[in-house]
């Protein structure tokens, strides 16, 4: 089967969630430790939060198989993203909190770490380039908007409590500025005008998840595509502990904000192209 599923949307918007996965092929299971088996570090119920991209025209690529397969939002050589801070690797080894993965002497090797990057990373990625190259020819242009969620606490990644939205261009690099100011913006006038349901909710632009490899590599403002990550605590829509359960109530309450933020950068990267 493939490892992803596509919908194809009608905007300028594609919007990637590389870290939603949570099957693990059978042939894999034994290798891991048990408890690797509840994938605890999937960015859950993402396709429920963003519940409002039909309304936007958006394409929609996610992935079927967890992280701890393969880290869709790694590069191909596994070149560390954030150098002199704890890093998953492309196959990764540990869980967030840092204990091992897999039992002793079964982590994958060079030739299944290779064998992974073809059977899961290439074919996402494929798909990802192609469906930018097909919005690019209908519109002129495309943003990406990957979509992410974690815990909002994990000392082995970071220290204190998360911001709850971290919006990420690279550190400027990836998209325009107008569409990062447009999403900051969407935030500060949400608060201000009561359109937000939770109170003092805090965000930070390019600060410890500026972009990961999806980001970096596809966002190209000269070339007419611009990406955004959103790291987002799944505090503000979930329990974080298990059994992950989606919190109806508080996603209601947040979803007004991400449709803001995704709908004002959509409409920034319109402005720039006069359509």
């Amino acid at each position: 089967m493939t490892p992803y599923t596509l919908h194809r949307g009608t905007s300028p918007l594609l919007v990637s969630m590389p870290h939603i996965g949570i099957e693990i092929p059978s042939e894999l299971k034994d290798d891991f430790v048990p408890r690797a088996l509840a994938v605890e570090d999937a960015d859950w119920h993402l396709d429920q939060l963003y519940n409002f991209l039909p309304s936007l025209g958006a394409s929609v690529l996610k992935p079927r198989y967890a992280r701890y397969v393969i880290d869709l939002n790694r590069p191909p050589d596994d070149a560390p993203m954030y150098p002199g801070a704890s890093n998953t690797e492309l196959c990764p080894t540990r869980f967030f909190t840092g204990e091992a993965l897999y039992k002793p002497r079964r982590a994958p090797r060079g030739p299944e770490r290779v064998a992974r990057r073809s059977t899961y990373w290439q074919p996402y990625h494929s798909a990802l380039a192609q469906e930018l190259v097909r919005i690019k020819v209908l519109h002129g242009y495309a943003l990406l908007w990957d979509a992410h969620s974690i815990r909002s606490h994990i000392p082995w990644l970071f220290d204190g409590k998360l911001p709850d939205l971290n919006i990420g261009t690279a550190s400027g690099a990836s998209a325009d500025a107008s569409i990062a100011d447009a999403v900051t913006g969407a935030l500060v006038a949400a608060m201000t005008d009561g359109g937000v349901a939770v109170p003092g909710v805090t965000h930070v632009l390019n600060g410890r998840f500026k972009g990961g490899y999806i980001t970096r590599h596809y966002g190209a403002p000269q070339d007419q595509v611009h990406a955004v990550q959103l790291e987002k605590c799944q505090s503000l829509y979930m329990q974080e502990e298990v059994p992950f359960a989606y919190d109806a109530h508080k996603a209601a309450q947040i979803q007004p904000l991400l449709q803001r933020m995704v709908g004002d950068a959509l409409a920034a990267c319109r402005a720039l192209y006069g359509h």
